[in-house]
């Protein structure tokens, strides 16, 4: 059966160790493929980080959230259409040449943001990085999977979500290295373009999947690619094994079109598991947290541009060790599991955040009148405050930030207590001056208020990622590279990564806007109620295919009952 020789209960992690000493090209391989997964990983977490210097360089981007939204998920956008080609892509030309097209973009993006002299150019790069990213992210769980036997494949394509993860992590600490630079997101978004050149340079050295090539009748060529990445003892059954494949594919008549693909009771059963695992994995919220990390650490109450960065960046690495536990899990607690566990551990902690940013919210500083006025006068105060007081009304710093007036307003803490009354004023550089100005360390708040419950958000958010990543982070890449039959890889496999980019823009192009129509608390609820939904259907709808053979996952996919997967393994 193609993938390999099936040992169900020898696919555990060390395995992994086992094989790659005897065949140590494999690593290489998986690893060179993974820097996909580092570039996804480097453009998620690093314009987190950006974002807050191209805000205070760009007064329009400043004063519009929409706009901060846009420039975010332009790369998303890019994204889609990129998954989306890179699946007509993959089966056309093969896996290899799609990843080394996806570095170019990569890196045409990446100089384009860089030296970028407004807004528009910024938004422009991030499309050309998105297509890369986008046809990248499907290719290399893509291919690192069809070159791998089938008892370690879990572990060698969670490398590439291990990759994704710490690629984030590199992101912050980039972020950090350059805030004190000239020039800081510049260099930040910059920097970006290096692992795809690495990668473009490793992957000229690399061979095609041998699977492709076979389907394409360059048989001698994957046979020899099949002996340099299998042990000695396993080559000729996993090329027998191969070889029927394929040959009941062409039996079927098979040309591997999406259309034919839906025609197929198997391929809509994957389709389904494939589609949902994607979907859920965005609607979870995760890039409300990769995306807007800083941003998120600002609305809990910690007001400094450098402090939101260095607490993003405890997320991050929390992240990176979450990858490492699913590599370590994954073959032996198996995909679909690890995906319910991780589940209910999001929907608990959403609840925690939003139950947090409502206490934030409930606890505000007041806002004073008198203190207000002292430090620039009316002229200086928020319009929508100034009338409100005039009418009698109390305002908090919540409502001070919430204020629509063109400027925007922000809260001038007070000196000494932060959670005494402060002042709310008109948006400016002048406000900014002259609240820092003020003694006794003044601070100045824009997106969030000053709160004694701030920690407990920072709590709630790395107990998310904890939960998060070693399930949902990168298991629905490894159930996306196994269910579909090899002559619909690519096409499925790219309606996939478009369903994941689709959801990912959604989130990220609605998130700030949701938190100033529903509060940060409505927002994390809202969250809250869809991963709650997402593990049900999980449950109902994805089986497990931890151990199978790509053949046997088509045959369980296609039994009469399909609940039946269990028989095909029963350790599920």
């Amino acid at each position: 059966m193609e993938g390999g020789i099936h040992k169900a209960e020898s696919t555990e992690f060390r395995d992994l160790l086992y094989l790659t000493s005897k065949q140590p090209f494999i690593l290489r391989l998986a690893f060179s493929a993974g820097i996909g997964g580092l570039l996804f990983g480097y453009d998620t977490g690093v314009i987190s980080g950006a974002l807050l210097y191209i805000r205070d360089d760009f007064e329009q981007v400043e004063k519009s959230t929409v706009l901060q939204e846009t420039i975010v998920s332009m790369a998303v956008a890019g994204a889609i259409v990129g998954a989306g080609a890179g699946g007509w892509m993959n089966d056309r030309f093969g896996r290899r040449p799609s990843i080394l097209i996806a570095d170019l973009l990569f890196l045409a993006g990446s100089l384009v943001m860089c030296f970028a002299p407004a807004p528009a150019i910024i938004i422009i790069g991030r499309v050309l990085v998105g297509l890369g990213v986008g046809m990248a992210s499907m290719t290399s769980p893509l291919y690192i999977s069809e070159a791998s036997p089938a008892r370690i494949r879990g572990a060698l394509v969670s490398t590439n979500g291990l990759l994704i993860t710490a690629g984030q992590f590199l992101s912050y600490l980039i972020n950090l290295a350059f805030t004190k630079v000239s020039g800081t997101w510049r260099w930040m978004l910059g920097v970006a373009g290096l692992p795809a050149l690495l990668q473009f340079v490793l992957m000229l050295a690399l061979p095609e999947s041998p699977r492709w090539l076979y389907r394409k009748d360059r048989k001698r060529e994957a046979e020899e690619i099949m002996r340099r990445l299998y042990p000695p003892e396993e080559v000729e059954g996993e090329i027998d094994a191969l070889r029927a494949s394929v040959e009941a594919d062409m039996a079927l008549g098979a040309t591997g079109t999406l259309r034919e693909a839906l025609g197929s009771l198997v391929v809509r059963r994957g389709l389904t598991a494939g589609v949902l695992c994607q979907v859920a994995q965005q609607l979870v919220g995760i890039n409300t947290v990769m995306y807007y990390s800083p941003t998120i650490v600002q609305l809990a109450g910690f007001a400094s541009n450098s402090t939101a960065l260095a607490l993003s960046l405890v997320t991050s690495g929390l992240n990176a060790a979450g990858s490492v536990v699913s590599m370590f899990f994954v073959d032996r607690a198996g995909r679909r599991r690890l995906m319910l566990l991780s589940l209910a551990g999001v929907v608990t902690c959403l609840a925690m955040l939003s139950g947090v940013f409502f206490a934030v919210d409930s606890h505000s500083p007041d806002v004073s009148l008198a203190g207000t006025t002292a430090l620039l006068g009316a002229n200086g105060t928020c319009p929508e405050f100034a009338l409100a007081a005039a009418a009698g009304a109390e305002w908090t710093c919540t409502q001070c930030l919430r204020a629509s007036s063109d400027s925007g307003c922000g809260f001038c803490a007070a000196a000494g207590d932060k959670l005494l009354p402060g002042a709310c004023l008109a948006a400016s550089d002048a406000a900014r001056r002259a609240c820092r100005a003020g003694g006794g360390r003044r601070e100045w708040y824009a997106r969030g208020c000053p709160s004694s419950f701030g920690w407990l958000a920072l709590v709630a958010l790395g107990a998310y990622i904890v939960s998060y990543s070693p399930g949902m982070g990168s298991v629905p890449w490894l159930i996306n590279s196994e269910v579909y039959p090899l002559r619909f890889r690519g096409a499925c496999g790219g309606v996939a990564a478009v369903a994941n980019w689709a959801s990912n823009l959604l989130v990220t192009q609605t998130f700030l806007s949701l938190t100033q129509a529903l509060g940060t608390a409505g927002t994390f609820i809202l969250f809250c109620g869809v991963s709650a939904a997402a593990f049900l259907l999980l449950f109902l709808l994805v089986p497990e295919t931890k151990g199978l053979q790509f053949e046997e996952v088509e045959q369980m996919l296609g039994s009469k009952d399909y609940r039946a997967w269990k028989k095909f393994n029963p350790k599920a």
